[in-house]
C-alpha cells in the first residue's frame, strides 16, 4: 500500500469523523442530546477521570453503571476528560472510533480486490445508516467495540487467530451480552479449523458472560440481580428460553419476523448487500446480536434507530465482500461484484440520505435543518438559571447541559429529599428514563414537594424548592 493511498484513506476518514463530529454537536447545540445516553456516559467518565467510582445520578441516587452493564472500558476514555471536560468529548471519541474502523474494512477488502474497491467499500460502511445512527444516538459503550469487531474479523482473515482471539476476549470489557457473541466468533474459528484459539475464546466468552451477569452486575446492582432479561417470548427466565430454543426452534425463528419492524430491520441489514452475508459463516458473529434485540419484548429496540447496529456494519459488509470476492474467482462473469456490491451499499447511503431522514439523520446535518430552534433557546434559558452545585431534576434534553457542574437526575429518580431545583418540559410525552414520568406527573409530585414556579416560557417550566438547603452530597459529587 502507498503512501498515497494511505493519504487518500486518512482524508476520508477524517472527513466523515468531521461530519461525525458536526452532526453530534449540533444536536448538542440544538438541544436534541439526552441523558439517556449522553448524560448517562458522561456522568460515568466524569467520574472515572477524577478516579472515583462511576456513580451516575441519572440512573438513581448512588447507582453505580457497573450494576447496570459491564463495560469497564469505559474507564480508558478518562484522560480525554482531562483534556476537555465536556459530553461532547464522547461525540469525539465516537467519531474517532467510528472512523478508524474503516482500515481494517479497507484492508480487507484490498487483500480480495484494489484500492478503488477497497476505497469504495470503506465509503460505504462510513457512510451506512448504522454508523448514522449510532452519532444519532450521542454515545453508547457499543462505540468502542465496532473498532475492535472490525479488525478482529481482519485478523481472522488473515489467519492470525491468536490476534483475532485476544480482540474478542477484549469485547468482554464493552458490555456483558459481548460473551454470548464470543460464543459465535468461536464457532467461526472453528469452520476455519483454528482449534485452540476457539477453544479459548468460547470458554472465555461463557466464563465472560457469568462473571459480568452473575458476579460484577449483582454487586453493584440496587437490586442485587441482573436486570434486563426480557424476552418473555422465549421465556421467563434462561432455563426455559434454552429449552424453548432447542426444542422449538421453528418457533423461535418465527419470533425473529413476526412484527412488520423486525422485518425491515433484517431488510435494512441485508438487502443494500444483495444478500451475500447470508452466505458466509462471518455473519454467524452478527446473529447473537441481532437476535438478542429481535427477541426482546420492547418494540422500540427493533427499529432502526437504535446504536446496536453499529458494530452489525462492519460484520456484514465485510461478510459480504468475502463472497462476492469467493463468487468472482469462481465464476469469472462476476468478478467485478466486489465492486458492485460495495457500490450498491455506498449508492444506498447517499440516497438514504438525500431523501430518507428517519432511516439517515445526517440529512439534518446536510441540508441545514438541525440547528437551535425556540424550544432549545427555552431550554437553554432554564439550565442557565440553574445555579452551580445544587441537585436538580431534568427533563432529558436539558440533563447533558447540567452534568458539568450540577448532580442532575432525571424527574422521579433521584428520590424527594435531594433536589432543590427542577426543570420540566411540557412538550413531550415522557421526561425520560427507565420508567419516565409524564409532564403532567411532574408538575404534580413538584407542588408536593413544595416546589414553587420561578420561569414559565411556552413549554418549559423552571420550579424552586425555596428556602431548602442544598444538601452535601450536590457540590460533593464533582469534587475532584
Amino acid at each position: 500500500m502507498s503512501r498515497g493511498q494511505w493519504i487518500q484513506l486518512g482524508l476520508l476518514m477524517a472527513a466523515f469523523a468531521a461530519l461525525y463530529v458536526t452532526h453530534s454537536f449540533l444536536r448538542f447545540a440544538a438541544y436534541e442530546a439526552k441523558g439517556y445516553d449522553l448524560g448517562i456516559f458522561d456522568q460515568a467518565v466524569r467520574q472515572y477521570a477524577m478516579f472515583k467510582a462511576p456513580i451516575v445520578p441519572v440512573k438513581g441516587v448512588d447507582f453505580n453503571l457497573l450494576g447496570d452493564h459491564f463495560h469497564p472500558i469505559l474507564a480508558l476514555l478518562a484522560p480525554f476528560y482531562w483534556i476537555w471536560d465536556d459530553p461532547r468529548m464522547l461525540g469525539i471519541v465516537m467519531a474517532l472510533c467510528l472512523a478508524v474502523s474503516a482500515i481494517p474494512v479497507y484492508l480487507f477488502t484490498r487483500r480480495r480486490t484494489g484500492h478503488v474497491t477497497a476505497m469504495i467499500a470503506s465509503a460505504a460502511l462510513l457512510l451506512w445508516w448504522p454508523f448514522q445512527a449510532m452519532v444519532n444516538w450521542d454515545f453508547h459503550e457499543i462505540t468502542l467495540g465496532v473498532p475492535i469487531m472490525a479488525w478482529l474479523i481482519w485478523a481472522l482473515d488473515g489467519h492470525r487467530a491468536w490476534l483475532a482471539a485476544a480482540l474478542a476476549v477484549s469485547l468482554l470489557s464493552v458490555r456483558e451480552d459481548m460473551g454470548i457473541t464470543l460464543v459465535a466468533i468461536a464457532l467461526v474459528m472453528a469452520i476455519r479449523r483454528h482449534w485452540w484459539p476457539a477453544l479459548v475464546t468460547f470458554v472465555s466468552g461463557l466464563v465472560g458472560y457469568w462473571f459480568a451477569t452473575s458476579v460484577v452486575i449483582p454487586h453493584f446492582s440496587p437490586s442485587g440481580a441482573f436486570g434486563y432479561w426480557q424476552f418473555t417470548a422465549l421465556g421467563p427466565d434462561m432455563g426455559s428460553s434454552l429449552t424453548f430454543l432447542l426444542t422449538q426452534p421453528w418457533n423461535a425463528v418465527a419470533v425473529l419476523f413476526d412484527h412488520p419492524l423486525k422485518v425491515a430491520l433484517w431488510l435494512l441489514h441485508f438487502v443494500p448487500l444483495l444478500l451475500l452475508p447470508l452466505l458466509s459463516p462471518v455473519t454467524l458473529m452478527a446473529l447473537p446480536i441481532i437476535c438478542s434485540r429481535l427477541f426482546n419484548d420492547r418494540l422500540n429496540v427493533w427499529s432502526p434507530v437504535y446504536q446496536y447496529d453499529a458494530i452489525l456494519a462492519p460484520i456484514l459488509l465485510m461478510a459480504a465482500i468475502e463472497v462476492a470476492a469467493r463468487l468472482g474467482l469462481r465464476w469469472p462473469k462476476v468478478s467485478r461484484l466486489p465492486t458492485a456490491v460495495a457500490s450498491v451499499l455506498l449508492a444506498s447511503g447517499l440516497v438514504g440520505t438525500a431523501f430518507f431522514p428517519q432511516v439517515f439523520p445526517f440529512h439534518r446535518t446536510l441540508t441545514g435543518e438541525l440547528h437551535l430552534r425556540q424550544h432549545g433557546q427555552d431550554l437553554a434559558h432554564a439550565v442557565s438559571l440553574i445555579p452551580d452545585g445544587v441537585c436538580v431534576e431534568a427533563a432529558d434534553n436539558a440533563v447533558p447541559h447540567l452534568t458539568t457542574r450540577t448532580y442532575v437526575g432525571l424527574h422521579g429518580d433521584i428520590g424527594d429529599e435531594l433536589s432543590t431545583w427542577m426543570i420540566v418540559d411540557t412538550k413531550v410525552e415522557e421526561l425520560g428514563g427507565w420508567d419516565p414520568l409524564t409532564p403532567d406527573q411532574a408538575l404534580e409530585r413538584a407542588e408536593r414537594l413544595g416546589f414553587s414556579e420561578v420561569w414559565h416560557e411556552r413549554d418549559v417550566v423552571v420550579l424552586e424548592k425555596k428556602g431548602a438547603p442544598v444538601s452535601p452530597v450536590c457540590p460533593d459529587y464533582l469534587e475532584r
